[in-house]
């Protein structure tokens, strides 16, 4: 079908975004070449995710502004969830029962240790929540946080099992994910 290389070349973009595979691309683009206005809709939400959104200064999450409206908001508990990415933020606050800050650790290295310790002092934190789903990388992760973080006299704590191993945030309930923050345990120090 060598007349229809823009349908192929958009079945093969969209097969590169996660959980896309050829049929459901195949479905989207065919679609999307039939609804033209749709289409259009579509491209211009891209055009502006991609010139609008961008990380926060302070936190890593998604913000359409330099510091997000989380980071910017001083009535927030004196509470930090360290999360994996952006879209567990957004999942956490869907849940509606929890109220504190955040920081998106995408990997551990000084930097992000240092921006941590910022926010910890900035907003005048008291408990540091390791909200990672569980692993043996989790586990080490929170060990080395905790040490790192120690002598700056924060509780630490770790959300509740609840949330299967292995599993992340997106494929939880929102009911098990919300229990497993509330009954969230400390760490011994």
């Amino acid at each position: 079908m060598k007349d229809l290389k823009s349908i192929q070349n958009l079945i093969e973009i969209l097969e590169e975004l996660p959980s896309i595979g050829k049929k459901s691309a195949t479905r989207l683009a065919l679609s999307l070449a039939k609804d033209k206005f749709k289409a259009l809709k579509l491209a211009n939400a891209i055009e502006e995710v991609v010139s609008k959104v961008s990380e926060c200064k302070e936190c890593g999450n998604f913000s359409e502004h330099e510091i997000c409206e989380i980071c910017d908001n001083p009535n927030r508990d004196k509470t930090l969830a360290i999360v994996e990415t952006p879209k567990d933020i957004m999942i956490i606050e869907e849940s509606g029962v929890y109220n504190g800050y955040y920081f998106v650790l995408n990997h551990l290295d000084d930097e992000n240790l240092q921006k941590i310790r910022e926010i910890i002092k900035n907003k005048n934190i008291k408990e540091i929540i390791f909200a990672f789903p569980p692993s043996i990388e989790s586990e080490a992760r929170c060990l080395y946080l905790e040490d790192k973080l120690k002598d700056l006299e924060v509780e630490f704590s770790q959300i509740a099992q609840g949330v299967p191993t292995g599993v992340h945030f997106e494929n939880v309930d929102i009911n098990s994910l919300a229990k497993a923050i509330k009954l969230r345990f400390k760490i011994s120090s």
